[in-house]
């Protein structure tokens, strides 16, 4: 029964000849003592590991002849078994001419302790063979080497044995049965015989918490560690070890804290490993100067420790010093290793300096990692995302062979910018190549193409999605949502967005900003309030994007909402959403609550500088718009092509032409920067409005920019201005040529002409437009009361409230002509009587919406009417005589700007 251990076997034999060193035998000793004793002394050399002691104590009973009694015999067998020397401790076993449970348990621990756990199932058999029962220690031993293979079905037996022998109560027992139960995988039945266990000790703690560790079952780990603190059992650093990770999996802060207490309570604080779990708990729950605070009380950290706290300060995002750990551990002389130089490159990459990055290569060169492909992968992907495509590329060439992360890798440097039309040439070498493309392959293609806006090799992509079984993940699936609706297939990115088994935040803000980017606001604001009634929470970028959309449609109210929810949420300081805030309240015509969250931003860069900016010009405060410019440059902001855009246009219709011109100077003189086809527009504006129409075109030749239809269009609307009909004409021939698809050219030409009273050539003007297929697009206006939005077209009779709308407008009319209003029907270019002129006059659809909203909102409110088109000058003069009548404020915002219309003054100064 002991033939497996053949080859343990020593060579050589028991010298009886060896002397014992530990002990002078007395003369006198006899029978029993003389048994004892060397009894005794063979459990000193079992447990102080003297081997050769315990061969001179054996040589010395075979040459004395002792006839060992079975407690000398299991001495012998525990003797050589705990020392490892198996074949010495199986031929003892084997002479023996009696044995009992204790001379097999002695030879199952020390096979155990070695690992021989099959071997010891094996012999258990044998001993049952021999007709000797287990004892509790026996079934431990035998349960423990059940656990090292993994043998439930033999485990079972165990168990029965264990019920027949009535030891199942025994603590120990019960703990080893826990533990076979939960190293299989079977934490039902673990959880089963740790709850029927009378008493429990740590280590049937742990065995159940190990279990649920090797599942990956963080909240069972964190209930139970629950249930152990209230038993007030001591934790070793095994229990808070487990704990420490089931908490960082958690981010569960608060069982951190506790088993962190414990872990200083029980001293294991200064233990590396128990340090390294509390590092990452604090890291991943996003404490930085907590990691860094257990980190320095590390006596001696080790390299796992070093490359915990630099991922933690990379993930923080203080990555400048992450960079300085890294530099400080090298000056310890700690060597970096493989997994300190892939978070070093990650660092490299965030600090977005070229020259750093190149010495992370270096370094990595210099220790002898360039092979290691895990660093190459680190590389490539750090040279792409500080767009040094090149290095990228060679270290991908350079490689010895290639991995999926390796194209992966390549993959991510094509995702934004001049690079992303590489995108679709990888993937096809990467197929080409016999690699099978994984979700980070398909998540990153699909990210070029929509930035591409490339749906044809878009839809080839999904193909290869469904094919490789990959529909069905989240992941790939916020993806291709993303990319239909970036390309305006809304359709489709519905369809796929209801498919999602999961959806969480990145798939609803993928949709919600497709259908901002198609102008479907209020379908955007709908899926964000479903959104949140499914429980999930906005990040910054979801807020800014339905931020947008309630300044795109001037959903003042949502608007508001969602500046209160991101206020409440922590998200008021980012510069993108508080930027948001501002634009929004701007586009609402609530310019002083635009200016108030302005000047509460946290911090504020270019582009929430040029976010007032544009709201101080549409609301038509140019004063404000060159203030703010002046304190932005005293900032020490740099302003951009945006910037002069606004301030040019504040000039324009200020009448500042000087000003204007200066300005228009310092953009190449001061600011280096080239100015564009919309700054050369600005300054014709300044000219033209101003009726310099020789500088105009003196301007136009001398800059080069007869071939664009802005300049034109500009041109344009300065000569309607100033009813310069011959330049007016030429300007429309210019843009006829290069933009005959455009109603407002057509019009504008027309109205020039009617204004002059040449209606024959306002028939040709309209004939043209007929015949080139040209709609005007209708004029409109919409006011919201009580969260509904009413639209109105001039002459409208279709809205419920139409009888009461018209009675209100006639006493409006019959007021305001009191106050001194006189129709101006010379704005009725149509050539039709009087009569006619003064009712479709009194019926423009913003007096439709004016009428309605008196019968519909508080008198106290501002009343807030949103207009497609430009306001006529009319109709300009009937809502600042209104204004002062009815002692109300009304806010109307139309093509070209905000007109604030307050006790009969405008907030334009009648630049309408």
């Amino acid at each position: 029964f002991v033939s497996s251990f053949t080859a343990h076997v020593a060579t050589e034999e028991i010298n009886p000849s060896l002397k014992v060193p530990l002990f002078k035998e007395k003369t006198k000793l006899e029978g029993t003592k003389r048994l004892k004793l060397y009894s005794k002394i063979l459990h000193d050399c079992a447990s102080k590991g003297s081997l050769s002691s315990a061969k001179a104590v054996h040589g010395k009973i075979i040459k004395k002849g002792i006839d060992p009694d079975l407690h000398l015999w299991n001495s012998l067998v525990n003797a050589y078994a705990k020392r490892g020397v198996f074949g010495y401790a199986c031929k003892v076993l084997d002479r023996m001419p009696e044995r009992d449970v204790v001379s097999w348990a002695a030879l199952f621990s020390g096979l155990v302790n070695e690992g021989y756990g099959y071997d010891v199932l094996d012999l258990y058999c044998s001993m049952k063979k021999d007709g000797v029962l287990p004892n509790g220690h026996c079934l431990v031993t035998a349960l423990k080497a059940c656990s090292l293979s993994l043998d439930l079905f033999f485990g079972t037996l165990l168990h029965g044995e264990g019920v027949k022998v009535g030891v199942l109560l025994d603590v120990f027992v019960g703990s080893s049965l826990v533990d076979l139960y939960a190293k299989c995988g079977q934490m039902e039945l673990a959880e089963r015989v740790f709850l029927f266990m009378d008493k429990k000790n740590v280590v049937s703690w742990n065995a159940l918490l190990n279990g649920y560790a090797l599942k990956g079952d963080a909240g069972k780990i964190l209930n139970l560690f629950q249930g152990m603190t209230e038993s007030e059992l001591r934790c070793s650093k095994f229990t808070l070890s487990n704990v420490l990770k089931s908490c960082t999996y958690q981010v569960n802060l608060t069982w951190g804290l506790i088993a962190h207490s414990l872990v200083i309570k029980t001293g294991c604080e200064h233990d590396e490993f128990v340090g390294c779990c509390l590092l990452d708990m604090y890291s991943k729950c996003g404490l930085a100067e907590d990691t860094l605070k257990v980190f320095k009380r590390i006596q001696e950290p080790n390299i796992v420790a070093w490359s915990a706290m630099i991922d933690c300060l990379d993930e923080q995002g203080q990555i400048q010093e992450a960079a300085e750990l890294f530099s400080l551990m090298r000056c310890k002389g700690v060597s970096p290793n493989q997994h300190t130089f892939a978070s070093i490159a990650g660092v490299a990459a965030n600090l977005g300096d070229r020259l750093y990055c190149e010495g992370v290569h270096a370094c990595i060169f210099k220790h002898g990692f360039e092979s290691e492909i895990i660093l190459s992968n680190a590389l490539i992907a750090m040279y792409m995302k500080i767009r040094s495509v090149q290095n990228g590329w060679q270290v991908f060439k350079e490689m010895s062979s290639w991995n999926s992360a390796s194209w992966n890798s390549l993959l991510s440097g094509s995702h934004n910018g001049k690079t992303c039309d590489r995108g679709p040439s990888i993937f096809h070498k990467m197929l080409a190549e016999g690699f099978k493309p994984d979700i980070c392959t398909f998540t990153s293609i699909l990210r070029s193409c929509s930035n591409l806006l490339n749906i044809k090799f878009g839809h080839q992509v999904h193909a290869h999605i469904i094919k490789n079984g990959l529909k069905d993940n989240n992941l790939v699936g916020t993806s291709l949502i993303d990319l239909y609706a970036k390309n305006g297939f809304l359709v489709d990115a519905e369809l796929l967005f209801t498919q999602l088994i999961e959806r969480d935040l990145f798939s609803w803000t993928a949709l919600i900003a497709g259908y901002a980017q198609s102008d479907c606001s209020e379908k955007a604001i709908k899926c964000f309030s479903h959104m949140q009634r499914q429980g999930v929470t906005p990040n910054n970028f979801t807020l800014a994007t339905c931020l947008s959309c309630c300044s795109n449609m001037a959903m003042l109210e949502n608007g508001q909402l969602l500046h209160s929810m991101a206020i409440k949420a922590g998200n008021s300081g980012d510069v993108f959403v508080s930027s948001s805030i501002v634009d929004m309240y701007a586009n609402c015509g609530c310019i002083e609550e635009a200016e108030a969250a302005f000047q509460g931003m946290v911090s504020t860069d270019t582009v929430s500088w040029n976010t007032m900016l544009f709201g101080y010009l549409q609301h038509r405060q140019g004063l404000k718009v060159l203030e703010t410019f002046r304190m932005m440059l005293d900032k020490g902001l740099e302003p951009d092509e945006v910037t002069f855009i606004a301030v040019l246009s504040a000039c324009s219709y200020m009448g500042f032409v000087n000003e204007g011109k200066e300005y228009f100077d310092s953009l190449t003189n001061v600011f280096g920067i080239v100015p564009t086809i919309k700054h050369c527009a600005c300054m014709i504006d300044i000219l033209g409005r101003a009726g310099k129409f020789n500088e105009v075109e003196s301007f136009i030749k001398d800059m080069k920019v007869t071939s664009n239809p802005l300049i034109w269009e500009t041109v344009l609307g300065a000569c309607r201005i100033h009813g310069n009909d011959k330049l007016g004409e030429s300007a429309a021939e210019k843009l006829f040529e290069l933009n005959p698809g455009i109603a407002s050219h057509y019009i504008l030409l027309a109205n020039i002409f009617a204004a002059k009273g040449r209606w024959e050539d306002v028939r040709r003007v309209r004939a043209l437009m007929t015949h080139c297929g040209v709609k005007k697009e209708p004029g409109c206006s919409w006011v919201m009361v009580n969260g509904q939005v009413h639209i109105f077209r001039s002459t409208d009779g279709f809205h419920p409230k139409h009888g009461q709308i018209y009675i209100k407008l006639k006493e409006l009319v019959e007021k305001s002509i009191l106050a001194g209003y006189v129709p101006k029907t010379d704005h009725i270019l149509n050539d039709v009587s009087d009569d006619e002129k003064l009712e479709q006059l009194f019926h423009h659809n913003e007096r439709l919406a004016l009428a309605f909203a008196l019968i519909s909102i508080n008198p106290v409110k501002t009343i807030r009417i949103f207009k497609n088109l430009h306001i006529c000058e009319d109709c300009h003069d009937f809502m600042k005589l209104v204004s002062g009548v009815i002692k109300q404020e009304i806010v109307v915002r139309d093509a070209n700007c905000f007109h604030h219309f307050k006790s009969g003054i405008c907030s334009c100064q009648d630049y309408c």
